[in-house]
């Protein structure tokens, strides 16, 4: 053990000491706090990408009843093709879709559909390097036209009812 010549020395290395286990936790604690948002950030990522889950028809069929007898003038359902859905997701950093409600031109409700990154926020532009080789900026997709119960231009389900109404 260390011998102190004076009160002064002692006093000394104890504010040393003190401040270096100080440094040491405000470190740890610094570290630790980076770390965590870390985790954090990474697990939004992550749970953006994995919302939403099969529920089921038993249960999608008791959620759009109970929706539709609560709105019985409201827009039954709106369908979306696959080609402007794969559009929209193979944008750089997308990890899902956002929908908007909307009134088109012509004063009916829609939705408006636009890709989101890890974070959340919906891509209304995006950077990539082309086929020259050049750094481009684009703007981001944001959809409509959806068909819905007013314009379904003949789509039916297969017998002529919506699904959950066959039961």
């Amino acid at each position: 053990m260390q011998q102190f010549s004076s009160l002064f020395s002692l006093k000394r290395a104890l504010a040393r000491f003190f401040l270096d286990e100080f440094i040491h936790i405000r470190n740890y604690n610094h570290n630790s706090l980076k770390l965590t948002t870390m985790l954090q950030e990474l697990s939004t990522k992550t749970s953006i990408a994995k919302i939403g889950e099969e529920i089921g028809l038993d249960l999608g069929a008791q959620m759009v009843k109970s929706y539709q007898e609560a709105n019985p003038t409201d827009v039954k359902w709106y369908m979306i093709g696959r080609e402007i859905i794969e559009k929209i997701l193979a944008q750089p950093g997308c990890v899902g879709l956002k929908f908007y409600n909307a009134y088109n031109e012509m004063g009916r409700k829609t939705l408006v559909y636009v890709g989101v990154d890890a974070q959340g926020n919906s891509i209304i532009e995006y950077s990539l390097v082309n086929v020259q080789g050049t750094f481009e900026t684009r703007r981001g997709i944001v959809a409509d036209r959806v068909r819905d119960t007013g314009t379904n231009g003949g789509v039916k389900g297969k017998d002529g009812f919506d699904w959950w109404e066959s039961d």
